[in-house]
């Protein structure tokens, strides 16, 4: 992988009907039904309003074999309006339905983690290599009389690894861990290999975008050593609704195909599955722009891995640097100081001189040329004006730089004054090669000078912004890099909610929580309430605890174990009903979905998790 310059991963092409993935193919968009499977109209209905929004395959739930069966009547109706777009099976728990469902649609996607195990129980199991090899077998077992119907019928499968449902057998041996969900993909890898079996789409996915990223990065290093090099779907599970579910859907999986990596994709929204498409074509476009960009001449760190967790080590500014959460300066240079109360930024950039009406109690930065020491405030340099920072007494001095500005004298000065903290801007068309590559260079020059990343942009719209600013700024973050954030955009869009922007990207990036974080899935056939007003009752009660992360799923097949990373878990039990959850621990079951939301509040104020609001 080159950090610096964008160049699409190329793979192997996999067969799916008449729109084959991978290879020299264009990135695929896809998206997912929420209607009953076994309703034909309203499923094919559906199914004709996705492929109109976009997307080139289309997903169902086949839970049960019955349902797989009615795939056949879906894709008749379909088929008999015009619509030739693949349909792929969505298999859970169930190799029967997998077998029927292989018969009839063009693709179907399995996930390791319960294909052939049962449902999690979290509980922990110890493994001989005997007993290890035996499981294995009843892999194959189940997998191969499936691997048989695909070769006959030109079906492709996909490995659909969730983080948040490895197997017990996996859990026992690696955890949740990025190198469990790689392992439990290979179990089955291998088996279709040894079956010749090539027609073959991988995913790694999560609802954490740290650990969904290094996940297939290790998958991919993984394959590259066994010399395979399969087509990937990229996804971010229970992204969530609105401005968060674009926003974290951009850092997952923008990240990824900032680096070339991806070969189709689904942002999963809990809103109607058309309206997921749209965002991912928006989101491939803007990633697209890169292509053939000019060069980016750069070195590699050593001290740098793709496959780390870690955040590179600065030294502290005040409250910039080290083990600081990340800052969020807010551009108000053109005399806005509008704010929202709940996303008050930590620095504003006024421009050449501090106006009257700025607030006192937010510290302010200034160009130097009109910068008089006020309380409070601190200077803004620039490679014009770099010689004067060694002259300036002040707490902080922000230097704002690009990567061609960076040479001997500039590295000799941040070496030498700990006082400094970059603004680090870029204008080229690979911004975030080109913010990788001025990092890697203090890296290598062992430079630990705290950088707050700064992007600009023109937008008018606010999902353009929400997905551009959080593929460019969450690429760097789940790189471990920035200390700091600054959003500034020459557009209509409020400068309070660019505010709230940063700050949701920081918490996509999971660096910095300013807010409640909801996990919920994008609702399919086997969700068992209507999840978008069931998602918008808990907010509406839990949106003030900012410290919590709380799910809300639509169905036991992913839904505990992708909670496993919330405080608080909603999820549906059955028809109308509804169990909640701590952690991974099942505390209430069969809750009448009337009293649940009101019940799971009461759950909150018994662990003494629960704050009262503020008017």
């Amino acid at each position: 992988m080159n950090y610096f310059n964008y160049k699409r991963r190329l793979s192997s092409e996999t067969r799916i009907g008449n729109t084959p993935l991978g290879g020299n193919n264009p990135i695929r968009v896809q998206s997912m039904t929420n209607t009953n499977t076994n309703d034909t109209e309203a499923s094919a209905e559906q199914v004709i309003r996705i492929v109109e929004a976009g997307a080139d395959y289309v997903r169902l739930t086949a839970q049960g074999v019955r349902e797989a069966d009615n795939l056949k009547n879906i894709k008749e109706v379909v088929r008999g309006r015009g619509y030739n777009t693949p349909l792929i099976a969505d298999i859970h728990f169930n190799p029967r339905a997998a077998e029927a469902a292989a018969k009839v649609v063009e693709k179907v996607r399995i996930n390791p983690g319960n294909f052939v195990d049962r449902v999690k129980t979290f509980e922990t199991f110890e493994y001989t290599d005997e007993e290890y090899a035996q499981e294995i077998d009843k892999i194959r077992a189940k997998l191969v009389p499936l691997l048989d119907i695909c070769k006959e019928h030109k079906t492709a499968i996909r490995i659909g690894v969730n983080h948040g449902s490895l197997s017990d057998r996996i859990m026992s041996r690696y955890g949740d861990t990025p190198e469990g969900m790689v392992e439990s993909c290979m179990e089955f890898l291998h088996i279709c290999l040894e079956e010749r079996f090539k027609d073959i789409a991988i995913s790694m996915k999560t609802s954490n975008t740290v650990v969904m990223s290094k996940a297939v990065r290790l998958l991919i290093a993984r394959m590259e050593k066994e010399g395979l090099n399969f087509p990937l779907h990229l996804g971010v599970t229970e992204a969530g609704d609105g401005e968060d579910g674009r926003i974290k859907s951009a850092v997952g999986i923008g990240s990824l195909l900032s680096d070339g990596i991806g070969d189709t994709i689904r942002v999963s929204l809990s809103e109607d599955p058309e309206y997921e498409v749209p965002v991912a074509r928006k989101l491939i476009a803007y990633i697209k722009q890169k292509e053939n960009h000019p060069e980016i001449v750069a070195t590699a760190s050593d001290k740098f891995s793709p496959f780390s967790t870690d955040r590179r080590e600065t030294y502290v500014v005040r409250n910039i640097g080290g083990d600081s959460v990340p800052v969020v300066i807010s551009d108000r240079s053109q005399g806005n100081f509008e704010l929202n109360s709940h996303f008050l930024p930590d620095y504003l950039y006024v421009g050449k001189e501090l106006p009257i009406a700025a607030p006192r109690a937010i510290p302010s930065i200034i160009d130097f040329e009109g910068w008089k020491g006020e309380k409070n405030t601190y200077p803004l340099f620039d490679k014009s004006n770099w010689n004067k920072i060694s002259e300036t007494d002040s707490a902080i001095k922000f230097l704002r730089l690009s990567y061609p500005e960076l040479d001997k004298d500039i590295l000799a000065l941040l070496k030498n004054d700990k006082s400094i903290v970059v603004i680090l801007s870029t204008d080229h068309i690979n911004g975030v090669g080109e913010q990788r590559a001025f990092i890697h260079a203090l890296m290598n020059n062992d430079c630990d000078t705290p950088v707050v990343l700064n992007r600009r942009y023109t937008e008018n719209e606010s999902e353009d912004i929400q997905i551009k600013a959080a593929a460019d700024f969450g690429t760097l973050y789940l790189d471990g890099f920035g200390n700091g954030i600054m959003l500034q955009n020459e557009g209509a869009i409020p400068l309070k909610n660019i505010d709230a922007y940063m700050f949701g990207i920081l918490q996509a990036s999971r660096v910095r929580t300013s807010k409640t974080e909801y996990i919920s899935c994008p609702s399919c056939g086997r969700t068992l309430f209507d999840l978008q007003t069931t998602v918008a009752l808990v907010k509406g009660a839990t949106s003030h605890l900012k410290h919590l992360k709380i799910g809300v799923m639509g169905c036991i097949v992913n839904g505990p174990g992708e909670m496993a990373d919330a405080d608080y878990g909603y999820v549906g039990a059955e028809k109308g009903k509804i169990s909640l959850y701590k952690k991974k621990n099942l505390i209430e079951k069969n809750i009448s979905s009337a009293e649940a939301v009101e019940r799971l509040v009461q759950l909150i104020k018994e662990n003494g998790d629960w704050v009262e609001p503020e008017n």
